[in-house]
């Protein structure tokens, strides 16, 4: 029976990613899908800044770049007339903007990507079933040259809203659907707004309620768009009855006529369609899996929750399910997890699910697109929240809590994304460096801010201390604020020449910073002891 670390079930995005992930972390697994060929849709479109950062950790965010079209705005409309304007402008400190990119470039991307670890994608190859014990997880699999068992340490369900990894896991997936029926269509028009704009039209009927809807997402290509809008009458059935009624359908493609009837009635300036890539009529569910992992089976993205696209979070948020994910299965088969390391993914991830799905349901039902929903927020944390800049883990097991002196000082808290900044200067180097340089690493980092006053032999003390607890997973570097003296210990270091670290961070004389792999503030201690660095690792490391 062949035999592997980490079996990834579905070669969406999500599951790429999954893969990608767990080989930089030096897993071996496998990943199969059973579709022969990819899919050439442009199902999820919206990249978020946070899934950019993402992809710089894991060193293809150029590839990104170099595809996508960025995602300036919206312009809104309600019965013919204009509404506001909405311009997706991110602070300086927010290295990435809201990009538009195809599902099936983002899975070519993220393919090249993994196929440089050495792993590629078992096409055609479909789950038939799963049995696990207290060691592994067997799986049958039918592929091309028929029938055969594979055995994982672990297996990860990214196999979408119909997950058979998650019914074998047991899991209830409660929700329920939209009664309305959706098409879309990816087509150019001859319009005249301008470029990198989202538009959303709506009609009202005479209650008030809109009865009539057209949301276009910009593409890469002059005039290119995937459309959105509901489906004429000719398209429209009876739901399939399988329980899930959630994304495209086959059968029913809406030809480029239907897109034409809504764009005259909806259209804010007269536009011809032409061009018509593709087509498909897709209905919406709302649901969420109770548990994101029954023993050794793990379930992420569109396997653990669907939504509406309202907002483009569906596909970033499996994204980063994954990327949570990935790093602690890592530990896992190295090992030398803490107890409950494996659990933090549900204790983590579920409550981030669990905003989307009821974030995402509110603004479809009111039709809002963008997050409204507090009258204190201003729209610098609005475009935040959409950015998926906030989420965070302030509850998790993992997380140090601050107390006393480290609480309410400003800066990121524990559990807080762990933000870039500029300006570093490293001694060989003739150009400035970004934190998130040495953030691309797969283990952890520990950041001290050392002041002209800073006892280095207190530093070295604690660095010795976190790397024992760590198992040597861990780069320590001293961050030098303006003045302090080049240190004499044997320790990285970098100078905070414009002091941008100090700002981003409110960092304290003296304070540390522990950052986990996946870009989360893990804990900051001030001042720090090797006693309070080495406990807050062994939430995530094993004693050994």
């Amino acid at each position: 029976m062949d035999e592997t670390d980490v079996l990834v079930v579905g070669a969406g995005p999500v599951g790429l990613t999954a893969a990608a992930e767990l080989r930089r972390h030096g897993v071996g697994c496998r990943i199969v899908d059973r579709l022969a060929t990819p899919q050439h849709y442009a199902k999820a479109v919206g990249v978020q800044p946070r899934t950019m950062e993402v992809w710089d950790a894991m060193g293809m965010v150029g590839a990104a770049l170099d595809e996508a079209v960025p995602m300036r705005g919206q312009l809104l409309y309600s019965d013919g007339q204009p509404g506001p304007r909405i311009e997706l402008a991110l602070p300086p400190d927010v290295p990435y903007a809201f990009a538009a990119l195809p599902q099936y470039t983002t899975e070519r991307l993220l393919t090249e990507h993994l196929a440089g670890w050495g792993t590629h994608v078992e096409r055609g190859t479909e789950l038939v079933s799963l049995e696990q014990d207290t060691d592994h997880v067997r799986a049958a699999l039918r592929g091309p040259s028929g029938p055969r068992e594979l055995r994982a340490r672990y297996v990860v369900g990214c196999d979408g809203a119909h997950s058979l990894v998650r019914k074998a896991a047991g899991l209830r997936f409660e929700g329920d659907a939209f009664p309305e029926q959706y098409m879309l269509g990816d087509v150019e028009v001859d319009w005249d707004l301008p470029a990198g704009y989202g538009i959303r039209a709506v009609h009202h009927d005479a209650d008030g309620k809109v009865d009539d809807l057209l949301v276009c997402i910009p593409l890469p290509g002059r005039g290119r768009y995937r459309m959105s809008m509901t489906v004429p009458d000719e398209l429209s059935r009876a739901g399939s009855g399988d329980g899930v009624e959630h994304g495209l359908e086959g059968g029913r493609a809406p030809e480029l006529r239907h897109i034409q009837a809504v764009l005259d009635r909806l259209s804010p300036r007269p536009a011809h369609a032409s061009a018509l890539r593709w087509s498909s009529a897709f209905r919406i569910s709302h649901r969420l899996v109770d548990r994101y992992r029954a023993g050794r089976l793990f379930v992420a993205g569109d396997a653990a929750h669907i939504h509406p696209p309202t907002g483009a979070q569906g596909m970033n948020t499996g994204v980063q399910d994954a990327y949570n994910l990935a790093w602690k299965l890592a530990l896992a088969v190295r090992g030398i997890p803490a107890d409950g390391l494996l659990d933090s993914y549900h204790a983590e991830r579920y409550p981030v699910g669990a905003e989307v799905v009821g974030r995402t349901v509110r603004h479809a039902r009111a039709g809002v697109p963008a997050d409204a929903e507090s009258d204190s927020d201003d729209l610098e944390t609005i475009l935040r929240r959409e950015a998926q800049l906030l989420v965070g883990y302030p509850d998790s097991p993992l997380v140090e809590q601050a107390e006393g002196a480290d609480a309410g000082t400003g800066g990121p808290a524990p559990g807080d994304r762990a933000p870039d900044c500029r300006g570093l200067e490293r001694e060989l180097a003739s150009y400035p460096s970004r934190l998130f340089d040495l953030l691309r690493s797969p283990r952890h980092t520990l950041l001290f801010h050392v002041d002209p006053g800073a006892a280095g032999e207190q530093v070295t003390t604690c660095a010795v201390a976190a790397l024992s607890a760590a198992h040597g997973l861990l780069d320590v570097y001293a961050v030098l604020a303006p003045g302090a003296p080049q240190p004499q210990w044997r320790l990285p270091f970098l100078r905070d020449g414009a002091g941008e670290f100090a700002a981003a961070y409110a960092a304290r004389p003296g304070e540390a910073f522990l950052i986990r792999p996946d870009g989360y503030l893990a804990g900051r201690f001030h001042p720090p002891t090797p006693e309070r660095l080495a406990g807050c690792l062994r939430r995530t490391f094993g004693v050994g």
